[in-house]
């Protein structure tokens, strides 16, 4: 998981802009007469050079002057004066400019990484004004203060917004300080509150809160005859946790499925909220999932299911995020801003991509090879199968040995990054470069990524350290978070411009994340020699970009009803997740596992406290899987240095930059065809 500040398109908006020279106005107080007579002046100063800039930062600020900001004769007046066609002077405009929203936005994050830490670390007990400090965002007023002071209407005035459409048709003749100039162009879009901002904060940090205290004590699960089955310290966040000690139960026989099977039970309890609220976060309780009884000291005890509580937090983000709605005009919902605007691919296009891979016949045959390899028929719980994969065939006890030893603590893995870069094909040079901008901190939650927002700043790598070492689920999960830092490094002080700094979108950087975390075994010096391993990594990530997609529709769908219904109750709401969890299950993986009904797409936290977020993760496989392609038999660090040093394009041009061609699901199901006529593959 990649956890940073909302991108800054999302974060304030998009405003809608008319045609150049339509004169309209989404503001009615600035009249076309005036827009006309503005452009008329400047046209008769500066000539008809660069006039479609000129109609496009004059139309967008008239959009967004409003009647406190001066009179129509100060809007003219103020055009007149700041807008600027000599080269040399807009030049040094944009670069004055962009140095200081780098000490802006780069402070802010500062600020805000460390207002959030006694909350996102685990560094003490956690007390209330932690979680009001981790609601605080510094940069909450920036974008009222920038109107107020006039920097947003200098701004956008001579680098004026594209549109996505724009981009596409007119990005691939752009020179890189085109581009940035776009992006400056993305800055000051719209005219959000600061009060709308804070609620929006003050939810997803609630959300965020209520998701990383989410744990289950699993020493204390009992079976129908009152036994344990999990380590006794064993305690597992959920998703993650509880997905990640799913897939580890593979291969080890009956008691891995018992084990398989109540972690199973503990999902649909939290999603159908009949969990018992007493049993989360609490060490003092045992609980049988299975008859859903729970246990004082071998005595069973009357609780509670959760009130739920976890659709309550979800409605909470949907209402903050709707009210952004009316101040960005061109996104109106946040599903638009989400998808058009933050990821730059429309929503449909992304449902397409994954309506269209889910109905491949491959997905049959490669559920009807993963029942042959388990010799029984297939469980809901196996869209986590983890078999493919080299340490399938593992000793965990082993891998966890290993990994313990080697990082007792997060000094220790901090201070192996140097190596690990090397040993994945980075000069040594560049290596110790890379790492001396990461420090690894200990997490609460499963972990997380935080990239810096200005040179001189440090990523934060965020990882779970338990007494005993670092253990191999968690040494799995850092490996993948430090391709994020790897990523949000290069991407910040690899690129030759601020405002171009970042990826297209987060699916990038989890691409990048991915293709570290399949790498996880060759940094721990074993090898595999497996004949199949390309054949079974294609499978791997086939599988898991089916089992994401699910998740992934079902996000979408629950927030286009939620926008039909703004008015409901959390219960309303539950009612839907799991309805509509069970439509997606029967139309895409009924057919394949033979069983109906099941809700457990609706287990991904991610739904909760990072909304529309999971969409990010099937692209970035499906990326992950052009790019390990194409870096096939190249220089692995060269290139990735060379393909995340490009910036913030739009997602398809940045793809053609990287592989020479766009997103597809095309390259991965014929991989998948491949791979299940290899006759290695068993």
């Amino acid at each position: 998981m990649i956890w940073a500040l909302l991108p800054l398109a999302l974060l304030f908006g998009q405003c809608k802009q008319e045609p150049a020279g339509s004169g309209k106005s989404a503001n009615s107080f600035i009249r076309k007469a005036t827009v006309d007579s503005v452009l008329n002046k400047l046209t008769a100063r500066y000539g008809e050079t660069d006039k479609s800039r000129m109609e496009k930062g004059v139309n967008q600020i008239a959009t967004l002057w409003k009647k406190s900001d001066g009179a129509e004769k100060d809007f003219e007046a103020f055009c007149l004066q700041h807008y600027i066609q000599d080269p040399a002077r807009l030049e040094l405009l944009f670069n004055r400019l962009s140095g200081n929203f780098e000490s802006l936005f780069g402070h802010f994050n500062m600020i805000s990484l460390d207002l959030k830490r006694g909350m996102h670390l685990d560094i003490g007990e956690m007390l209330d004004i932690d979680q009001m400090f981790a609601a605080y965002e510094p940069g909450s007023h920036f974008n009222d203060d920038f109107f107020d002071n006039k920097l947003a209407f200098v701004t956008a005035l001579n680098f004026p917004f594209y549109t996505l459409k724009e981009k596409a048709e007119l990005g691939t003749g752009w020179t890189r300080h085109q581009w940035a100039t776009a992006r400056m162009g993305d800055l000051f879009t719209s005219r959000v509150p600061a009060s709308v901002n804070v609620k929006i904060s003050e939810a997803l940090t609630a959300a965020d809160n209520y998701i990383s205290n989410y744990n289950i004590y699993m020493g204390n699960l009992l079976d129908d005859q009152g036994k344990t089955h999990f380590d006794p310290d064993m305690k597992l966040i959920t998703h993650w946790n509880l997905r990640d000690e799913l897939k580890a139960n593979y291969n080890k026989g009956d008691e891995g499925l018992l084990k398989q099977k109540m972690v199973y039970q503990v999902m649909l309890h939290i999603v159908n909220q009949d969990i018992p609220d007493s049993v989360i976060d609490n060490p003092r309780l045992q609980w049988n999932p299975m008859s859903n009884k729970v246990f004082r000291d071998g005595k069973e005890i009357a609780c509670n299911p959760e009130p739920n509580t976890r659709y309550e937090y979800l409605l909470n983000n949907f209402k903050a995020m709707k009210e952004m709605d009316p101040f960005t005009p061109m996104y109106p919902d946040f599903i638009m801003r989400a998808f058009d605007g933050g990821m730059e691919i429309p929503q449909e296009q992304v449902e397409k991509l994954f309506t269209d891979f889910c109905s491949a016949p491959e997905v049959k045959k490669v559920a009807e090879l993963i029942s042959k390899r388990l010799q029984r028929p297939l469980q809901p719980f196996d869209i986590w199968y983890d078999g493919f994969k080299a340490r399938s065939t593992m000793n965990m006890e082993l891998l966890d040995k290993t990994t313990r030893t080697k990082y007792p603590d997060t000094r220790a893995f901090e201070a192996d990054i140097p190596n690990m870069l090397i040993k994945l094909g980075f000069k040594p040079d560049k290596a110790k470069e890379i790492a001396s901008h990461i420090t690894v901190d200990p997490a609460r939650g499963s972990g997380h990524a935080w990239g810096a927002q200005m040179k001189g700043d440090k990523a934060h790598l965020r990882t779970r350290i338990g007494a005993g070492g670092m253990d191999y689920k968690g040494y799995n999960i850092a490996i993948h978070e430090l391709g994020h830092n790897v990523e949000q490094t290069i991407s910040l002080y690899f690129v030759d411009n601020y405002l171009m700094q970042g990826v297209p979108n987060t699916a990038f950087t989890e691409a990048l994340a991915f293709t570290f975390q399949q790498r996880d075994l060759e940094l721990l010096g074993i090898k595999n020699n497996d004949p199949a391993k390309e054949a079974l990594s294609a499978l791997d990530n086939f599988w898991g970009s089916y089992e994401i997609m699910g998740v992934s529709l079902l996000d979408m769908s629950v927030w286009k009803w939620m926008y039909g219904h703004p008015d409901a109750t959390p219960e309303q709401l539950k009612e839907t997740v799991l309805k509509n969890a069970i439509e997606i299950w029967n139309k895409y993986y009924a057919p394949v596992f033979g069983i109906n009904d099941i809700p457990i797409l609706a287990i991904y936290s991610h739904m909760i406290d990072n909304p529309l977020y999971l969409s990010n993760y099937p692209v970035g496989h499906l990326i992950d899987f052009q790019l390990a392609g194409y870096l096939k038999g190249k220089n692995f660090a060269d290139e990735v240095i060379r393909i995340y040093s490009a910036g913030r394009l739009i997602p398809q041009i940045w793809m053609k930059n990287a592989v020479g061609s766009e997103i597809s699901i095309q390259p991965l199901i014929e991989a998948t065809r491949q791979a299940l006529d290899n006759p290695a593959i068993r």
